[in-house]
């Protein structure tokens, strides 16, 4: 079961795959249910043998759990993580294992990964399915697919190299909105800001999203749909994001380690722009009749005058040179809406109206942007006021003494030490959390099918080579991980300090008592 190499400069390491089992069932066309293989230059033949081995492991292991097939392989050589994006419609990758220290990773983390892709996918074009009904010969989708994920393993690049989630992420979780705490006060006029700005669009349906900073401070949207808008705002449209070369200290932000950090896995010997500029030479499903935009292309939202945040990526009207407002779709409604961001200082406020509310385009969108503007100006300048008071700065949520993770699963909300100060820790320290998240991971997986488990208490704590307490412990759907390097020798200090903790920063919602 080894992973065959590129021929020609290829990934070494790293194999990622998108394929319909629904397609290419007949012989001769095996071709078809290939949507989405990574690295590109990798030949069919090669590409089929990872596809047919993933297709096997899944028929095989839904023998014996039909309504939940296989999440991960380990094989002697290679990790194989599964992710069942939609029905019959699976995203796969494929990791090699090295000997070498920094090539340890989380299989969460990575299939989480590929979870994010597909939401953000999804939340641009609407579902991978959908797409196929339209086109059954599946140019479409593979027009879309290979760009968008190219774009988006960007995000992943250091140098020439794509390092993925490993050990040094422990204590950071994606698939999670990171909030801002606000006073009463600011609170106050937060939720006045919100009902100005939906009420001022003239739209029945509208929703919001507010950040300061990278970090959320209200919105009307569900969660799902939530934590894909905060993901691509953290990305592409904050501050920080519009900031060529500022690096950021969110959790989301990636690709902003510190220099002095060796960081791993890494895969990859040739760059994501160079396979995607062979992808665009090779592939036959790169159409320009497709009008792919491109969401996650870098550097390519800029502030107007006015304050609201414009992109050329949706191309422009028709007739005119004025560039044509973004879109995306809602998975809680499966409606199509206007995305209109503006930024003041450190707030970003993001508006969706509803394409069907807005009868003449963009004219009616202008006219949408200048009444959040003539209705909503002095409430903005308020609450950025109040919020940049209240603001702690980069370490506002740092606890000396403490490296820590506090996940709220019922919310998908988290809470961590700020990454600067997470890179003090010794990589001792760090692999002995992730060894302790993979533990937790696999409970969790244990007890998803069997109700009467999922509210099950859990406490784990292990002694690091460093002599490091790293302590886990999970309660009524919410999760706490804690690395304690200057503990004393004891459990029972370590304890007491993961109790002190709880009381005073999570209402004691992890106390034993």
């Amino acid at each position: 079961m080894g992973m065959a190499s590129a021929n020609s400069g290829g990934s070494e390491g790293m194999e990622l795959c998108i394929f319909d089992l629904r397609r290419g069932q007949q012989e001769g066309q095996e071709l078809d249910k290939i949507l989405f293989f990574f690295p590109a230059d990798l030949p069919f033949s090669t590409q089929l043998s990872v596809i047919g081995l993933s297709e096997g492991l899944i028929t095989f292991t839904r023998i014996f759990s039909p309504e939940a097939a296989c999440e991960v392989i380990e094989a002697e050589r290679h990790s194989h993580v599964f992710y069942e994006a939609e029905p019959d419609i699976w995203m796969v990758m494929v990791v090699e294992k090295s000997k070498e220290a920094e090539a340890i990773w989380r299989v969460e983390a990575l299939r989480e990964v590929l979870k994010e892709i597909h939401s953000l996918f999804m939340m641009f074009y609407g579902p991978v399915r959908e797409m196929l009904e339209k086109d059954p010969s599946g140019g479409q989708i593979r027009a879309h697919l290979y760009p968008f994920v190219m774009d988006y393993l960007s995000d992943f690049l250091v140098g020439k190299k794509i390092q993925l989630p490993s050990f040094r992420d422990c204590l950071k979780e994606c698939g999670t909105v990171q909030m801002l705490t606000v006073g009463r006060e600011a609170a106050i006029e937060v939720q006045s800001l919100v009902r100005v700005l939906e009420s001022g669009a003239g739209a029945t349906h509208c929703y919001s999203l507010i950040l300061f900073q990278d970090l959320l401070v209200s919105t009307t949207l569900s969660p799902d749909d939530t934590i894909n808008l905060f993901a691509y705002a953290v990305q592409r449209l904050s501050p920080r994001a519009l900031s060529p070369g500022v690096s950021s200290w969110s959790y989301l932000r990636r690709g902003s380690t510190p220099s002095h950090v060796a960081v791993g896995p890494t895969f990859a010997t040739v760059s994501v722009s160079d396979q995607f500029h062979q992808l665009h030479a090779t592939s036959p499903s790169q159409d320009n009749s497709y009008h792919v935009k491109r969401p996650l292309q870098h550097n390519r939202w800029s502030k107007g005058k006015d304050g609201f945040l414009v992109t050329d990526i949706w191309g422009t009207e028709t007739g005119s040179l004025i560039p044509s407002t973004p879109t995306i779709w809602l998975q809680q409604t499966g409606e199509r809406m206007y995305l209109c961001a503006y930024q003041y200082k450190s707030l970003t406020l993001i508006l969706l109206v509803p394409l069907s509310s807005i009868l003449n385009g963009e004219q009616g969108v202008s006219l949408v942007k200048q009444q959040v503007l003539e209705n909503a100006s002095l409430k903005i300048l308020k609450v950025e006021e109040k919020l940049s008071k209240g603001w702690g700065g980069e370490n506002a949520y740092h606890v000396s003494g403490y490296r820590y993770l506090l996940i709220d699963d019922d919310r998908n909300v988290s809470r961590a030490s700020p990454p600067a100060k997470v890179t003090t820790l010794a990589k001792e320290s760090l692999l002995a959390m992730s060894k302790l998240r993979e533990e937790v991971d696999l409970e969790k997986s244990r007890s998803k099918w069997d109700n009467a488990d999922r509210d099950k208490d859990l406490e784990i704590c292990i002694r690091a080579k460093n002599n490091a307490w790293v302590i886990a412990r999970t309660t009524r759907g919410k999760e706490l991980y804690m690395v304690l390097e200057r503990a004393n020798e004891t459990l029972l200090y370590a304890s007491d300090a993961f109790e002190r903790f709880s009381d005073r920063y999570c209402g004691g919602a992890f106390s034993l008592d």
